[in-house]
């Protein structure tokens, strides 16, 4: 377990398995993934859950349509995105099922505790509900349709449900969730869509259906089999269930909960930051202590829709550019939170400009310089200028700047501070011209390599949680030991040897050109 450590528990939303895994899937595991990995690195014992959300009306229909039984159908899908967090590199601690045993058990629990709370009455329904977004909506909430049938927000069709249910009495925790918004200001981020939460909750909450009758695939309501429990109720009990709910005493749940992280696509963030503090609280547990909403993502500026043909495939978009360019493209190209377009030409750029002639290059001429002039070993440094010292404090004070992004999500800005860097240090390196001083001043060259080298350590060090591989073919190339990369190990006490063997430099970041990656340092 963690011992002093501090804990930091994330999760992402767990992925419908009507379908395959796209784009959206991959950008919110990806997200989670590079937070995980930033904290593991930083000294935080780290807890990463993704997994499959399997119950539902839709699931239902969709094992229906593919002539499946809906366990096997689910099986078969969810392996999909178990595929995905390989094919993606994701480093998730676990991966849950909402049709497992400790979920099932999970969700009848926190049902037990809203019942003999209070929270929860048996009633009856009859409204408007959206099977796609396995939602209900208000008359007000709707819209007319291109063939007269009424709409969700979403732009999904909506059927009039009439039928025995139980509710959760949520118009009467508004003014809880308001004081609860008020006094965690950084609950919802970012602040917009804060700001939109609020409004709806001021707007008025009515009490929330939380059983259905009209099928039968998803886990029974304790003592009333005829019900089921309503799917979001059932899917949001999985953050819980992964950390070892019911037992609240376990030594699990009291050290990740309540998770520090929900990170959410901003379809989706009114169960999140609505709904689920309302339960969590009405069953006497802590709510999450943030919930992040990111946007979508167009295809050359088109919405995604399988209609258009244009869904992206995660897994060829990664066999086509390689996996860290495309990690490194979806967290840099908009500001995290925002709506992205996917641009294969602004893809190709990103690989080409920032991974090949910036950081790529960086890499390669130094190494190559210290392999050709430098007996292949860390050069010696010798006295140093105040523009060195001030070079190499830059660097050292780099993590400052990412860690304060990372803990506000804000990747791109983390991205930027270390790009910044690069472009610093490329600009060192022509002012400073060591390929001259290999020939005028021998012991000059040593030193402005050697600052350059400690540099890219420091570079290649905190890229790792955005491009693993990448980060770590730089790291072996300066012989960085693996027990030496973490960020305890950024300041000048593990600061690179002087003598030190270094193997022959190779490229990292290839470029892209007619349609085609080249050779690796071409």
């Amino acid at each position: 377990m963690s011992g002093s450590r501090p804990r930091y528990y994330l999760t992402t939303p767990i992925y419908y398995v009507n379908d395959v895994p796209h784009i959206g899937h991959a950008y919110t595991t990806l997200a989670c993934d590079a937070l995980a990995r930033f904290m593991r690195l930083d000294g935080h014992d780290v807890r990463f859950l993704t997994g499959t959300d399997e119950h539902g009306q839709k699931v239902a229909n969709s094992a229906r349509a593919a002539g499946m039984d809906p366990q096997a159908f689910t099986d078969r899908v969810s392996q999909n995105f178990r595929d995905l967090t390989d094919a993606w590199n994701f480093s998730n601690d676990d991966f849950i099922r909402t049709t497992e045993a400790r979920h099932i058990r999970s969700c009848q629990a926190i049902w037990r505790k809203l019942v003999a709370a209070g929270e929860i009455y048996l009633g009856s329904y009859a409204g408007w509900y959206a099977v796609r977004d396995e939602a209900f909506y208000g008359e007000n909430e709707l819209q007319d349709g291109p063939d007269g049938k009424k709409v969700a927000p979403s732009g999904a069709e909506v059927e009039w449900v009439e039928e025995p249910s139980y509710f959760f009495k949520l118009s009467a925790w508004q003014d809880r969730l308001l004081a609860f918004y008020q006094a965690n200001p950084d609950f919802i981020l970012p602040e917009s869509r804060r700001n939109e939460v609020i409004s709806f909750v001021k707007g008025g909450l009515r009490d929330l259906s939380v059983s259905r009758t009209t099928f039968k695939w998803g886990v029974p309501v304790p003592d009333d089999p005829d019900h089921i429990i309503y799917v979001w109720l059932d899917a949001l009990t999985n953050y819980i269930t992964a950390v070892g709910y019911p037992e609240t005493e376990s030594e699990s749940f009291q050290t990740y909960w309540p998770a520090d992280l929900h990170m959410v696509g901003k379809d989706i963030l009114r169960f999140h930051a609505v709904y689920w503090p309302a339960f969590l609280m009405g069953a006497g547990l802590e709510p999450p202590r943030r919930v992040f909403a990111h946007g979508w993502w167009t295809n050359e500026g088109q919405k995604i829709s399988k209609s258009l043909g244009n869904v992206i495939d995660p897994v060829e978009l990664v066999e086509k550019y390689g996996l860290d360019q495309v990690r490194y493209f979806l967290l840099r190209e908009v500001p995290f939170g925002n709506d992205g377009d996917f641009n294969h030409q602004a893809m190709v750029n990103r690989m080409n400009g920032e991974l090949a002639n910036d950081y790529g290059n960086l890499a390669q001429r130094v190494l190559s310089m210290i392999n050709k002039n430098c007996q292949a070993k860390v050069p010696e440094p010798g006295e140093m200028t105040g523009d060195d010292e001030g070079f190499l404090g830059s660097a050292h004070g780099l993590i400052g700047q990412v860690r304060d992004a990372m803990e506000v999500q804000a990747f791109h800005e983390g991205l930027e501070a270390v790009w910044a860097m690069i472009r610093a240090a490329n600009g060192y390196v022509d002012a400073q011209a060591p390929w001259k001083l290999a020939k005028e001043d021998p012991a000059r060259m040593g030193t402005v390599l050697y600052v350059l080298a400690e540099t890219i350590r420091h570079l290649a060090i905190l890229t790792q949680p955005f491009m693993p591989d990448a980060s770590a073919r730089l790291l072996d190339q300066l012989a960085v030991p693996e027990d030496a990369r973490a960020f305890a190990c950024l300041g000048p006490d593990h600061a690179l040897k002087a003598g030190t063997e270094l193997p022959k430099p190779e490229g990292v970041f290839p470029r892209y050109e007619n349609g085609e990656k080249t050779e690796e340092g071409e």
